[in-house]
């Protein structure tokens, strides 16, 4: 298995961090920005269109949940199960920054903020 690091290339669109995701530690996954087969990702496909690292970088929206792209019936589901915050983590990529982010989430070997 793969050693967490801090990587900012591993903060997925939405602002999961791959770098600790079980799969893509066990080369299940080769994360977010590299997936090639997850076309089926609106949230992928919209910062890819405009070019944004993340949904951080999007103006249009201040709260993610307002998004229906970001905060989708799957989104949710995967929420729940997950107990993740998505939104968290698209307000700590704000704040500090998506280096600073990475660099958490590494820290806490967590994919994602906790709710």
């Amino acid at each position: 298995m793969k050693p967490v690091v801090a990587d900012p290339q591993l903060v997925a669109y939405c602002g999961l961090y791959c770098g600790a995701c079980k799969a893509y530690l066990r080369d299940r996954c080769p994360g977010c920005h590299e997936n090639e087969r997850a076309t089926w990702c609106k949230i992928r496909t919209c910062c890819r269109t405009h070019e944004y690292a993340s949904c951080a970088d999007c103006g249009e929206y201040e709260n993610p949940k307002d998004c229906k792209l970001f905060n989708n019936l799957v989104a949710r589901l995967f929420a729940s199960i997950f107990r993740s915050d998505r939104p968290a983590c698209i307000r700590q990529i704000r704040e500090i920054g998506i280096e600073g982010h990475a660099s958490r989430m590494a820290e806490a070997g967590r994919p994602t903020i906790k709710r």
